[in-house]
């Protein structure tokens, strides 16, 4: 694909996150199967003292650091992870089981911002034994993550209760479908909202935002929520807010609005206000940003479409998404 005319530059980077000593040969093995190619490849290391809690949690975070880091010192505006159907399946699982909304049930997005970059993953729909059955018929060698079998991590035990579910007839296909109708709902959602919010006299900048409430006195708490969470998520220091949270601020904010009451609150590294008038106001308050997403922001896009002047960071050989 990329040696077709006017395809765009393909890179190719491993993360080494240092947990296993296996990492770091895995990582030349790649290297060297893209060195086959013609392809450059970048080792990226995960150093410093590891975490002792929460860890693929907080591995996912730092991969992602290190694979935006390298997009931007090689000039790239997408980067390629080559998360599978089965991956989706055990997203959809666990965030129902964390008791996410219709956002989360969504799974993960094929396309999704991060910042300046483009984050596709382009193997959603495809089921592992496809993938792995093309690399043995194509013999390309590929590594089993032994973490992926680590009773340790919840992703390990959404493969147990998977197994236990697919007897029962709740198979991979089941929970793809749940969330294909997930994003739809999602998406008419984001859409109204979007449309809402049009109406509304705003005013937003970098860390502010405002807006006049009044004529959502009536609305259900849900509006509220959403355009808190995108505000919070733009203005404030932490990334996308915690489901339960942002709930429980929309439900308090709902009923002070419908009342003419004030309320004040932080949510997501933002000072959010509301005045009698039901004028609702966030500033970015200070403090380290931490990224706390329930689910990924989907965006629009068509790969097909990328322009000859897109840079393609293809990036791979990283543990399950959490």
């Amino acid at each position: 694909w990329a040696r077709q005319p006017g395809r765009p530059r393909v890179e190719v980077a491993t993360v080494d996150h240092g947990l296993r000593s296996e990492g770091r040969e895995e990582a030349l093995v790649v290297a060297r199967a893209a060195e086959k190619l013609g392809l450059p490849h970048h080792i990226l290391a995960w150093t410093g003292q590891k975490p002792k809690s929460r860890i693929q949690e907080r591995a996912r975070a730092a991969r992602y650091d290190l694979l935006e880091a390298c997009a931007a010192d090689i000039g790239a505006n997408v980067l390629l992870t080559a998360h599978h159907a089965d991956d989706q399946a055990e997203t959809i699982l666990f965030r129902l089981k964390r008791g996410s909304g219709i956002a989360g049930l969504a799974g993960m997005a094929a396309c999704v911002r991060r910042g300046p970059l483009t984050h596709g993953r382009p193997f959603l729909d495809v089921p592992k034994e496809d993938l792995v059955a093309v690399c043995v018929a194509a013999g390309l060698g590929f590594v089993t993550d032994p973490s992926n079998v680590d009773p340790r991590f919840a992703r390990t035990d959404m493969r147990r209760v998977l197994r236990l579910l697919k007897a029962e007839g709740f198979d991979r296909e089941v929970w793809t479908r749940l969330g294909g109708r997930a994003l739809r709902t999602q998406e008419a959602l984001a859409y109204f909202v979007a449309q809402t919010l049009a109406k509304l006299e705003t005013e937003a900048r970098e860390g502010y935002f405002r807006a006049n409430l009044a004529p959502l006195r009536e609305a259900p708490p849900e509006v509220l929520q959403r355009i808190l969470t995108g505000e919070v998520e733009r203005v404030g220091r932490n990334g996308r807010p915690r489901m339960d949270r942002a709930e429980a601020l929309a439900d308090r904010f709902t009923e002070a609005l419908r009342l003419g009451a004030p309320a004040n609150a932080t949510l997501g590294g933002a000072l959010v206000k509301l005045d009698r008038n039901g004028v609702l106001t966030l500033r970015q308050e200070g403090g380290r940003r931490v990224s706390a997403a329930d689910g990924d922001v989907h965006a629009n896009c068509t790969f097909p479409e990328i322009s000859t002047e897109t840079t393609v960071a293809s990036l791979g050989n990283s543990p399950d998404e959490p």
